[in-house]
């Protein structure tokens, strides 16, 4: 453990250099294709970073702040576009404020927005969700071996939105905290969604919904439009986005187990851009005639999540076992907690 922090402090100061050097020398060249050829050995940095480190968790954290939410925020930056703008309506660029946009998975909420947030069907907050987490690890870590197995996927399923939901809620709190500014909420009950339309696009993991819009689906749309029409462009662009999701998510579970791809993970989010594009048609075609209640929408569109996450998301990680490797972690990180707080009683 110790040198695992040892690695991470390495890691991070280095990150913290680099967007130093984006802030002070990178802003002050012009934007475009000079700012970005400026930029590529940070670019190449941020991508092969998280190798560095050993632990699965510290690995994974890494590269989806970094190799993946850094990397788009600086490409977007290289055109003064993203919420790394000097034409951003918010506030000027602190060093601070740069840094946290930078590689944290948070976005800051325009001042013109309604500062009430909507009532939560469930009431979760940070302390509940983070209880729910610790038993839940505890749970999978004593009785995974007894448990059917897919009693054991419906857990992680639980795991990976309360962990995502977690760390964003953590560093939304941190970087509220430093820049002290309203930030928007993370997640918006993606267990109550209706639709994959309104699953991915409303309420999972909205930092990261908001950056492939305007660095993939955007651009793509504007290239399809000139050869599809306005009206079509919409549908390769959604599969396009899911895509680079996809391979997005292949490369960081690829740095986590360090095993060959096997391509399941980019088939899951391809199969739900091409599900989205058959959504999105036939709401098109049925608009005001035929509509499934909300009680049957809901159940069915959490459900094909689920069932596709047994089929395609969770294998890759359990056949490696990046998944016992990661609960093993979270134990290990609490017993070595303990026994750091045990320590001053237990000296002189």
């Amino acid at each position: 453990m110790e040198g695992e922090i040892k690695n991470l402090t390495i890691v991070w100061s280095s990150i913290i250099a680099s967007l130093c050097y984006c802030y002070f020398v990178a802003s002050e060249i012009p934007k475009g294709t000079y700012r970005l050829l400026s930029l590529l050995p940070i670019f190449s940095l941020f991508t092969i970073i998280p190798l560095s480190l050993t632990y699965a968790f510290p690995t994974a954290v890494t590269t989806f702040f970094i190799t993946w939410l850094a990397n788009f925020k600086l490409l977007l930056f290289c055109f003064d576009l993203g919420p790394l703008s000097s034409s951003n309506p918010n506030p000027p660029l602190s060093l601070p404020l740069f840094i946290s946009i930078s590689c944290l998975p948070i976005k800051i909420k325009p001042k013109n927005s309604q500062s009430t947030k909507p009532k939560k069907k469930i009431p979760l907050n940070l302390a509940t969700e983070s209880l729910i987490f610790s038993v839940m690890i505890g749970v999978i870590y004593d009785y995974r071996e007894v448990m059917h197995p897919n009693i054991v996927l419906t857990l992680y399923c639980c795991l990976v939105f309360l962990m995502i939901d977690i760390i964003v809620a953590i560093c939304s709190s941190a970087a509220r905290a430093v820049i002290g500014l309203e930030l928007e909420q993370p997640s918006d009950e993606p267990y109550v969604a209706t639709s994959l339309q309104d699953f991915w696009g409303k309420r999972w993991n909205l930092t990261v919904t908001n950056l492939l819009r305007h660095t993939v689906y955007n651009p793509a749309r504007s290239a399809f439009a000139v050869v599809l029409g306005g009206a079509w462009a919409p549908l390769p662009a959604v599969v396009a986005t899911f895509a680079v999701s996809g391979l997005m998510h292949e490369l960081l579970f690829y740095y986590v187990t360090r095993a060959t791809p096997s391509w399941e993970m980019t088939s899951f989010f391809v199969l739900h851009g091409l599900c989205v594009v058959v959504e999105f048609v036939l709401k098109r075609a049925l608009t005001d005639r035929w509509q499934l209640h909300w009680a049957v929408s809901g159940p069915l569109t959490v459900g094909f999540v689920m069932a596709t996450s047994f089929w395609l998301f969770f294998p890759p990680l359990m056949r490696n076992g990046a998944d016992v490797k990661v609960i093993g972690e979270f134990i290990a990180f609490v017993e070595f907690i303990k026994s750091s707080l045990r320590l001053p009683f237990l000296v002189g």
